[in-house]
């Protein structure tokens, strides 16, 4: 590479060669490329998996089946410890009420997500999801658990990962997805949630998920007190776990929302996500697809399909977000308009393959 050349135009020849950047070459665009040079990276990197106004989208609901944890991660607003005051626990019925008003909403894709609750056997979510099943059949997906919840359950039960899977695979689940990672250094987790499980753990239980058949993603949450190093490292994990097993379907990064939780903080603005995402785009050069956060970013969020991002949530519900300060919209039309008004063409994206519309991997 010519020396005479700047950093800038380096990054750029690599991108052009579709070579890989560096972590280096991560923190320095990062810390010098200004936004215009972020966006053009991340769009020429996006184009490589999709068309330049193309966008899907789907509308989805985060059903959390129960507030009780023991993990006790101080950026949290929505656990209550055993025996707490307010604590819960959903009946099936209670679900299925949840799942139907999705469908009702146009929606046919739920996420589960409610921590380490000691009182819950690994029956109580097969019962669960088997019976999802087999009353929605295909015209509505789950995620059936977070990576971290997958990690609890099998630690609780004493079993092995790759029997806690099939388990799991058996009852009809199809999907585990990359919730719990917040951010993947081990130091993180020392600061902030003690009782979670540790990076090598974390990654031996998704290699375990995908080794089993089934479908996961990656997530992240920037925003805490984590280093820009720290944000690099835990994509670097990402893009090597990627080149190693293939089993990640996409990436979804939102930020932290301080509100009602034990650490507070002061919440990142759009501008610095947005730059993010537009890092992630371009490090992640093996994932195809990678999704921008309208629950924690709003109509806002929609800039990041400018930023590299070609997908995007609509959701009913997430009580976890909207405890630390989320806000929810049920006006989809008016989201479809801000993404129309970029440039964009939003197409429904159903993983339900009994959807009248077109399904499409994850």
């Amino acid at each position: 590479m010519n020396l005479a050349l700047s950093t800038l135009d380096q990054i750029r020849q690599k991108i052009d060669a579709r070579e890989r950047i560096s972590a280096g070459d991560a923190l320095w665009l990062w810390r010098n490329a200004g936004d215009a040079e972020l966006r053009a990276l991340a769009q020429q990197v996006r184009g490589r998996f999709h068309a330049a106004s193309a966008c899907t989208y789907m509308i989805m609901r985060i059903v959390n089946y129960t507030n009780v944890c023991v993990a006790q991660c101080d950026y949290c607003a929505f656990y209550k410890l055993p025996g707490q005051a307010g604590g819960y626990v959903l009946s099936q019925a209670e679900v299925f009420a949840k799942l139907d008003e999705l469908l009702a909403l146009g929606g046919d894709l739920a996420a589960f997500n409610g921590g380490f609750n000691p009182h819950l056997p690994l029956d109580y979510y097969c019962d669960l999801f088997a019976a999802i099943r087999q009353r929605y059949g295909d015209t509505l997906e789950f995620y059936a658990l977070t990576i971290a919840e997958f990690l609890y359950l099998a630690d609780h039960a004493k079993l092995p990962l790759a029997e806690a899977a099939r388990r799991f695979r058996e009852a009809g689940v199809r999907w585990i997805t990359g919730g719990g990672s917040e951010i993947l250094t081990e130091n993180f987790r020392k600061r902030h949630s003690k009782f979670k499980y540790t990076v090598a753990e974390y990654f031996e239980a998704q290699r375990a998920i995908v080794e089993a058949g089934l479908r996961t993603t990656a997530t992240m949450v920037i925003g805490f007190d984590e280093t820009i190093e720290e944000r690099v490292e835990h994509l670097e994990r990402t893009r090597q776990f990627q080149d190693e097993t293939g089993g990640l379907k996409s990436f979804l990064c939102w930020t932290y929302k301080p509100y009602f939780t034990q650490i507070g903080g002061i919440e990142i603005g759009t501008g610095e996500y947005l730059r993010h995402l537009a890092l992630s785009r371009i490090f992640l050069d093996n994932v195809p697809r990678v999704r921008t956060s309208v629950l924690t970013q709003n109509e806002r969020a929609l800039e990041g399909l400018l930023y590299g991002a070609d997908d995007f949530d609509l959701p009913i519900e997430d009580e976890v977000t909207q405890k630390a300060g989320a806000t929810i919209s049920l006006n989809f039309e008016r989201m479809l308009e801000v993404a129309r008004g970029l440039g964009f063409e939003p197409a429904y994206r159903s993983v339900a393959a009994g959807s009248s519309r077109m399904a499409t991997a994850g």
